[in-house]
């Protein structure tokens, strides 16, 4: 006669083959908490993993530097393909993590884990970069990566779907900005395709694109330095919505720093620069309307060099000036007490010469110039002893 089944107490499994619970299962799994400070969410789509990969065009020979591995399932698709992985993490949890992937296999010996901030680690020579960006990191890694003195093949790289749209804006487009002039001067910059938010764990706000970054090698790079451009790119994309009139004209702060940098390079040149204090007439003369109130646009940039944005959603204006706004009255503005010098006045006449009289750039706006302006511009500042670095 048979038994009757009788469950174990506690629920236990009455066969060692049976499936734990799907609870205890999902608890395995969450070895930790993902650290949003760290920007982690994790790819967990293979099919998107080895697409990415794929995009790269890996050889066996090559050196993969791969930023933010998290649980390393990036990595374990890229040692499929490549001849070593460096991979970069700031959390020791998804370090151990990824090693864990290839403990006791023969992949172990082609991983080098490195601990630490990608943006302040000092990197050895690699082929290729491939990573699911941590989105703090966007900029300063796309800007690390294409000015390394041997900047890789390629990058294949995936970011927040705004932060991509602008690598890819083309002048006129709303998101166009100094990242987008930036990294279409340095690099072929292509992309490659949309990742929805539920690909990853966690899911994010929003959704991501992957790109694709070549940077231009050989010949075909720029003569030109990086800090030089860039630095002539932050004034000009202060306000983007501004003309280049007013961007440089207009901003008193500007014009200070161009007035250090000239001075520097009359220095160094050996030229030297007159420092007496300007005549009444001379600095009269000096006064230029180029005052323009257009508010901060999405390709503005936040701050630099210690020019700060205006606030533009408290208003404090006193009534009276209001008022006289109102009935079209002209509002009456206090003349600078701070006598100039001559040296100040021929730094502002050289940017007036370059904006309206070489380079006939002034009343464009930034956001709707390209790359030919822009070299045209540094050539022009260039020739008038200003520079930007």
């Amino acid at each position: 006669m048979g038994k009757a089944k009788t469950s174990k107490r506690g629920g236990a499994s009455s066969s060692p083959y049976e499936r734990p619970a799907k609870q205890a299962a999902t608890a395995a799994n969450n070895v930790f908490k993902f650290s949003k400070d760290f920007g982690q969410h994790i790819l967990k789509n293979p099919g998107i993993a080895e697409t990415i990969v794929n995009k790269a065009n890996l050889k066996p020979t090559d050196t993969v530097l791969e930023v933010g591995p998290g649980t390393g399932n990036l990595t374990v698709k890229i040692l499929e393909q490549a001849k070593k992985v460096i991979a970069v993490e700031m959390d020791p949890r998804m370090a151990a993590e990824t090693t864990k992937r290839v403990q006791g296999k023969p992949e172990q010996k082609r991983l080098e884990v490195l601990l630490g901030d990608v943006i302040k680690t000092t990197l050895p020579n690699f082929d290729v970069c491939i990573s699911n960006t941590p989105y703090q990191i966007s900029s300063p890694l796309v800007f690390k990566l294409l000015s390394l003195p041997n900047p890789p093949r390629t990058c294949v790289l995936m970011f927040q779907r705004e932060f991509a749209l602008r690598l890819t804006a083309r002048p006129g487009d709303s998101l166009y900005c100094r990242l987008s002039v930036n990294a279409q001067f340095w690099a072929r910059i292509t992309h490659v395709l949309k990742v929805g938010r539920n690909n990853f764990r966690p899911p994010p706000q929003v959704d991501s694109s992957v790109v694709r970054i070549e940077p231009k090698l050989g010949s075909e790079k720029p003569n030109i330095s990086l800090e030089e451009w860039d630095g002539m790119l932050r004034v000009c994309f202060n306000r983007r919505n501004k003309t280049l009139r007013a961007s440089w004209l207009g901003n008193k702060e500007v014009l200070a720093m161009l007035e250090r940098n000239y001075r520097l390079w009359c220095a160094t040149n050996d030229i030297p620069v007159d420092d007496t204090i300007a005549d009444e007439d001379e600095d009269e003369m000096d006064e230029m309307e180029v005052d323009e109130n257009v508010p901060p646009t999405a390709g503005d940039e936040d701050e630099w060099g210690g020019i700060m944005d205006v606030d533009v959603g408290d208003d404090d204006t006193p009534a009276f000036f209001k008022e006289m706004k109102a009935n079209g009255s002209e509002i009456p503005k206090t003349k600078s007490k701070r006598k100039k010098t001559r040296v100040a006045l021929l730094v502002k006449e050289k940017v007036r010469k370059v904006l309206e009289d070489v380079t006939d750039l002034a009343d464009k706006r930034s956001g709707k110039c390209d790359e030919n302006d822009f070299l045209r511009l540094l050539g022009a500042f260039n020739a008038e002893g200003i520079h930007f670095s």
